[in-house]
């Protein structure tokens, strides 16, 4: 120990940016570059690829400097350690640097497309990459949205009866062929065909113990459901719980997340996307949809290697998924595409719009095909009327758009306030029996309620209907002075009968009981999105005060605001199912603070492009309200994981410089500013300097007495090369080669898969190390950091980090290293001042 303590004493590093040669920025592998070739006793090591990260060993004696020229040639042993180019898990990746080896990556090849017929295809191939990528993207997640839809649909019928002749068709399906098909009360088809659990155990359906039982089936096939996915998300797939946007956002703004789109999540996530939303839970699967297509988007990314060794690249990819995800849960391609460039991307470049363009094309026309709704078109929530909409009726538009942004933001409080209890306390530990108690509570007060016994997809479908002359449901049970002559004839305005004020009040209760269990449900550990319950509860709300709105207006017709819209004919001046399709415009803006791309969705998904100015209304008055409290659910969720997110939207409110940010950021921190010096420092001096300070990246300056930032070096490259050598000095043997030319490998090819040293690696390993070496590891600098002066203003300083995707800014002042500003210091000093700002309007 004492000698080792000696010999780091004696050991130097040498950073100076010497001239290197030309490099390839594309190797990705793990590997060493024997500089000097061995006598024949150990073997060579090839590298395909071109090196990017060089370390040199040299052994000389003590008297000699490290900047003299060598006599002895045969004691020089250089090693060339290629680094990884991946990045370390949660970890922001390099915009820049990204960006500029995809450019050297596509000079090499347009430069060398002209050698060969193998080459010039390798060149085709890659510039169409992109759009095969996209492709296969688009079709991927059509299948799987097909694939879930029809298969959460069958398993959500299956909790109250079963298909006889077909078991496995749904209640909708099962009744097709049928001849005697009538409804019920809430518009559920009711045949021959279908039976309840009751009539399956030889029970009449109209007694107290065959309700029961099929209550208590009802409950039993919900708990087996939720019980199943929730094992399997806990105990193989954390990952895939959620619905996975917040993350998404975070990813694309730069952040390295491994296993969060993996193979594992992707499978485990579709799957339980089915078997959640047929528990019954007040939860969607169209969010985990955007989840679900970028998993598709990073598998696919990987056969190419234009994106899949290029994180930068990638997220283009990721972008175009993104929307897709969007476009195949609503069959919405437009407003996917909006949802990705507004919510969700962070570097959107002009030809990754075409990209997603096509991506989303493709993966409405799968949906399309595979007809998962079955209406014979990609549209999930059809309205079949045209009405025009009054002028008065702007105003309890913006009351919807109010409300909508009110419950949002009390949603936003109180769903967050409850996931930081589960995190913080006991309750965290046990998400198997939170699932299934929340599972059971909601199964038990939902059954009684018909409307609530549906699914979310079904009520929505009912809220947003208009009343047809041959509906028979509550919902449609008017007092009619006369009745209807054909089933073509238009209705008329008329006053509610006992029916719809009976629907009136199971509606009210439905409002009641979504809004309260989906506080509770969104943050479980299953997958859930938050997009349906928010437009199931919006247009539960629409639809009460459409129903409202309609009685005010027919019994008033001869109010002067009413007389011209309302008096004119018989027919309808409101629509209760417009107000339902606003009211979930409302409440969705209001939670997710969207407006271009929610206006977008809401009129693809319900085919009413007459009411695009309705839903404008309504979603800036939602997003205005809701902004007036806090941020959106997006937001919150990535503030409250602590992901290094940097909002792109929100502006620095301080007037602050570089040099006083730096110092803001030091106050009350007695760590001095850890740096290495280019020539001089001891092995064991930066040993201990990258554990005592165990940054990402440290600055490479000239002196200590005169610190001019001359480059940056990466901690990994770091501890590689002390790795390397502090394995190899243990691995040394007593027979020690002396004066000879000898090769040392990297960490990596010493220690296998478990971790310790491997057979072929010790064969490998140098035993030539000696008491006294110089690593000269200049090559490791980056000899471009991006640098400002203490002077320059915050707002440019942020503009950048934005812009330009930094990781970190160096701060000078006259030519002296004053600090480091990295983007956890600019989100930490965005939050300050944004609550500072809070604390002086109050």
């Amino acid at each position: 120990e004492q000698s080792q303590a000696c010999t780091d004493a004696r050991a130097r590093f040498q950073l100076s940016p010497v001239p290197s040669d030309e490099e390839n920025d594309d190797g990705d592998v793990v590997n060493a570059l024997m500089s000097n070739q061995s006598d024949g006793e150990f073997p060579s090591l090839q590298f395909d690829g071109g090196s990017s990260a060089t370390v040199t060993m040299i052994d000389q004696p003590n008297n000699i400097s490290p900047d003299s020229k060598y006599p002895n040639d045969h004691q020089v042993t250089n090693v060339t350690y290629v680094v990884r180019k991946h990045y370390e898990n949660f970890e922001t990746i390099d915009w820049l640097k990204d960006l500029m080896r995809n450019r050297i990556r596509h000079r090499i090849l347009r430069s060398q497309r002209r050698d060969s017929c193998r080459k010039r295809l390798a060149y085709y191939y890659d510039a169409w990459s992109g759009w095969i990528c996209v492709l296969l993207v688009g079709l991927s997640a059509g299948l799987v949205a097909g694939f879930v839809d029809i298969g959460a649909k069958w398993m959500s019928h299956w909790r109250t009866g079963v298909c006889t002749k077909a078991f496995w068709l749904n209640r909708e399906q099962c009744c097709w062929d049928s001849k005697d098909v009538h409804f019920d009360e809430v518009h559920n088809e009711i045949c021959s065909h279908w039976h309840a659990w009751s009539d399956i155990f030889g029970m009449t359906y109209t007694t107290a113990g065959a309700w029961f039982f099929r209550y208590f089936m009802f409950v039993f096939w919900s708990v087996i459901y939720a019980a199943f996915i929730v094992v399997l998300v806990v105990g193989s797939a954390p990952y895939a719980s959620g619905s996975g946007i917040p993350e998404i956002k975070t990813i694309l703004s730069g952040f390295i997340m491994y296993g969060y789109l993996g193979k594992w999540t992707f499978l485990i996530k579709s799957i339980g996307m089915m078997f959640a939303t047929s528990a019954g839970l007040i939860l969607g699967k169209e969010g985990p949809f955007v989840h679900i297509s970028c998993c598709c988007g990073n598998l696919f990314a990987k056969l190419f290697p234009k994106y899949g060794t290029n994180e930068a690249r990638k997220r283009e990819i990721l972008s175009a998924a993104a929307a897709t995800g969007v476009s195949v849960a609503f069959g919405a391609p437009i407003g996917g595409i909006l949802f990705s460039l507004e919510e969700i991307s962070y570097y959107f470049p002009y030809k990754t719009l075409w990209r997603t363009f096509f991506c989303c094309m493709v993966g409405a026309l799968v949906v399309r095909t595979i007809n998962p709704y079955g209406n014979g078109h990609e549209i999930q929530f059809p309205i079949e009327y045209n009405a025009p909409w009054a002028t008065f009726e702007v105003i309890p538009f913006i009351g919807l758009g109010a409300l909508g942004g009110i419950w949002g933001a009390l949603f936003i409080k109180a769903n967050i306030a409850w996931c930081k209890k589960r995190k913080n306390t006991r309750l965290g530990q046990y998400p198997r029996t939170e699932v299934l108690i929340l599972t059971l509570i909601t199964a038990i007060i939902c059954y009684p309620n018909q409307y609530l016994r549906l699914t979310m997809p079904e009520l929505i479908k009912r809220l947003v209907g208009q009343c047809h002359v041959d509906d028979h449901m509550d919902l449609c049970d008017y007092d009619r002075a006369r009745p209807i002559e054909t089933a073509t004839s238009k209705l008329y305005a008329a006053l509610a009968g006992p029916g719809l004020h009976r629907a009136l009040w199971h509606l009210f209760w439905a409002l009641m009981v979504q809004a309260v269990l989906v506080i509770f449900t969104i943050g479980t550990k299953l997958p859930s999105g938050l997009i349906i319950p928010s437009i199931s509860i919006g247009a539960l709300a629409g639809r009460l005060i459409g129903v409202i709105t309609e009685q005010i207006a027919f019994k008033n017709q001869h109010l002067a605001i009413l007389r011209h819209e309302c008096g004119v004919s018989n027919e309808h001046c409101v629509t209760p199912g417009l107000y339902a399709v606003i009211g979930a415009c409302a409440f969705l803006g209001g939670v997710s603070r969207m407006t271009v791309s929610l206006v977008v969705i809401m009129s693809e998904v319900t085919g009413g492009l007459s009411y695009i100015v309705p839903l404008m209304i309504t979603a800036l008055t939602a997003k205005w309200v809701g902004d007036a409290f806090g941020d959106g659910i997006y937001e919150e969720n990535v503030k409250l994981s602590g992901y290094p997110y940097l909002e792109n939207r929100e502006s620095f409110r301080f007037t602050l410089k570089a040099g006083e940010a730096i110092r803001q950021s030091k106050s009350g921190m007695a760590t001095p500013l850890a740096y290495i010096v280019q020539d001089g420092m001891t092995i064991a001096a930066v040993d201990t300097l990258v554990r005592r300070h165990p940054h990402s990246i440290y600055p490479v300056v000239i002196s200590e007495e005169f610190p001019c930032l001359v480059g940056q070096i990466q901690r990994r490259d770091i501890m590689a090369v002390l790795t390397s050598r502090r394995v190899q000095q243990t691995l040394t043997q007593p027979k020690t080669l002396l004066n000879r030319r000898t090769s040392v490998v990297s960490l990596s090819a010493l220690l296998n898969k478990s971790g310790q040293p491997s057979s072929i690696g010790v064969r490998r390993a140098s035993i030539a190390l000696q008491a006294s070496k110089i690593l000269q590891l200049h090559k490791l600098v980056d000899r471009a950091p991006i640098i400002v002066t203490d002077q320059t203003p915050m707002e440019a300083v942020i503009d950048m980090f934005r812009k330009l995707g930094c990781r970190q800014i160096f701060v000078t002042q006259n030519g002296r290293l004053q600090g480091i500003l990295t983007r956890k210091d600019i989100i930490r000093l965005m939050h300050e001042a944004n609550v500072q700002k809070r604390f002086e309007h109050i």
